[in-house]
């Protein structure tokens, strides 16, 4: 089974599935993806895969995470690649306690 498969079966399922998880880290993409849209959350098992790629690092940020835990934080920095810069921006302009997937679901808590 591929990772995308993977995530794919998850999605149907609408669920989390440990078992298929060490397949799905094996790729950064479904991995945030697995963490946005099936975990709905901080994923802490894929994140050393998505740190791989600062774009989809920086979208983790933005979309779960809020600060991006320490070593994807410095890798980030380290980088210093557009997506970098994109990042720092957004830490030091923002409260990053709340991520985009919090406030969309406190937004769905209130107005149901």
């Amino acid at each position: 089974m591929t990772p995308e498969e993977a995530y794919n079966k998850a999605i149907k399922l609408g669920k989390r599935i440990p078992e298929l998880e060490p397949t799905i880290i094996q790729d950064a993409c479904y991995s945030f993806l697995y963490a946005c849209f099936v975990i709905e959350g901080r994923w802490e098992l894929g994140e050393p895969t998505i740190s791989k790629n600062t774009y989809l690092s920086y979208l983790y940020a933005l979309y779960v995470k809020g600060r991006l835990p320490d070593f994807m934080h410095n890798e980030m920095i380290l980088n210093n690649d557009e997506s970098a810069k994109k990042y720092i921006e957004y830490i030091t302009s923002n409260d990053t306690k709340t991520s985009i997937l919090q406030s969309n679901k406190r937004f769905r808590r209130k107005n149901t």
